[in-house]
């Protein structure tokens, strides 16, 4: 039976990683989500702490709640195939976050699973294509909160194909833009484990598109950079040239920018892209909560920092973020 949750109150009693689908799902739907458990599982963890639902382990009323939910059961359904003996491993680019934006092959590959490795900025909702019974791993690296290493994720994922089982490293975006992809075929292949790549929809340009944005555009814009703000501008891990990125003539596409976005934009000034140069920050770029700050290079850090921007994040720095309708 289908309910209507926009704008109902809901609670729910469960903390485990099975209840995140469910969780992801009233709040694409539009409802006012807490989670009520003594522990929770580190993606539940990742969404309380982007502001998008309530986490207490504290008791409750639960009169005051228009929906109880008390557990969360998986449907029962035969796997889409039959298990196979060798083991082997699918990684998955998943898209910015919706899960209709998970490709035909992302989606069959899920629906065959033994085991899902997933990250935080995945969409959860796909594991519920997952079969019965299908081992989830949460990996999720959360800003300054619980993080998996990359070498205990190569781990995982070589260790279970090894057992003779289908796994399936679910990743948000695209697994080769930032997402160290390549570091986890590596290790398979390393490890005679086969592995196969399905490219997701990254959200470097699903970002801007989703906010109005297009990368490039006839007369404003002939091409598009996308860099990584994990490190600041003069940081002794960063190899950008910033002053070639401000003379550069492309839009500028900045992901992972969110903290180090002040340092960049004086960079950028720096190097000679003029102080009123159109800027857009998209935030949950494809989920319910999507949000878009428009600003300019001079004034965006101010501007991110007084309207509570918070990752994930996407910064489009050029005169294509004036578009926005």
């Amino acid at each position: 039976m289908e309910m209507n949750v926009t704008g109902r109150c809901v609670l729910l009693l469960d903390g485990a990683h099975h209840a995140v689908p469910i969780v992801a799902g009233l709040l694409r739907d539009g409802a006012d989500v807490t989670v009520h458990a003594a522990t929770v599982c580190a993606a539940l963890e990742d969404l309380a702490q982007r502001g998008r639902l309530r986490l207490t382990a504290e008791p409750v009323d639960e009169t005051t709640f228009d929906l109880v939910i008390r557990s969360v059961t998986r449907p029962q359904r035969q796997p889409a195939t039959a298990p196979t003996d060798t083991g082997r491993v699918t990684l998955v680019g998943a898209g910015p976050g919706d899960p209709g934006l998970v490709t035909v092959a992302g989606r069959a590959a899920i629906e065959t699973a033994d085991v899902v490795v997933a990250d935080r900025l995945a969409p959860w909702e796909s594991l519920a294509w997952a079969p019965p019974g299908v081992q989830v791993i949460d990996v999720s690296k959360i800003p300054f909160g619980r993080s998996t290493s990359q070498e205990e994720i190569n781990r995982l994922l070589v260790e279970h194909a090894k057992s003779g089982k289908h796994v399936v490293r679910l990743k948000g975006g695209d697994s080769y833009v930032f997402g160290r992809g390549f570091e986890e075929v590596q290790a398979c292949t390393a490890a005679d484990v086969p592995v196969t790549v399905l490219p997701g929809v990254t959200s470097s340009v699903a970002a801007p598109e989703l906010a109005g944005i297009p990368v490039t555009h006839r007369g404003l814009a002939q091409g598009f950079t996308v860099i990584s703000g994990h490190v600041p501008p003069g940081h002794s891990a960063s190899t950008l040239d910033y002053a070639a990125l401000a003379q550069s003539g492309t839009t500028l596409v900045v992901l992972m920018g969110v903290r180090t976005l002040p340092a960049i934009a004086e960079a950028l000034l720096d190097g000679g892209l003029v102080p009123d140069t159109p800027c857009a920050l998209v935030t949950d770029a494809s989920l319910a909560s999507q949000r878009v700050v428009l600003s300019t290079l001079a004034r965006v850090a101010t501007d991110a920092a007084a309207t509570g921007v918070g990752a994930p994040a996407v910064a489009v720095i050029g005169a294509v973020a004036a578009l926005v309708p």
